[in-house]
């Protein structure tokens, strides 16, 4: 399991990068959300690794 928090804010981002943080389900900064670990949530992670914290559970 990853524990994925959003730490900084998507105002200044492009749209792509703002509806990969959407689709992960993450709106307010501080929101967190736990995901199994798959490709399709490395890759979004990877996309957005300076905007998120991903931890293992």
């Amino acid at each position: 399991m990853i524990k994925v928090t959003l730490v900084k804010s998507t105002i200044g981002e492009v749209e792509s990068v703002k509806a990969t943080v959407a689709s992960l389900g993450l709106k307010k900064i501080r929101s967190s959300k736990t995901f199994e670990d798959s490709p399709a949530l490395q890759g979004k992670l990877k996309k957005v690794a300076h905007l998120v914290k991903a931890e293992n559970v």
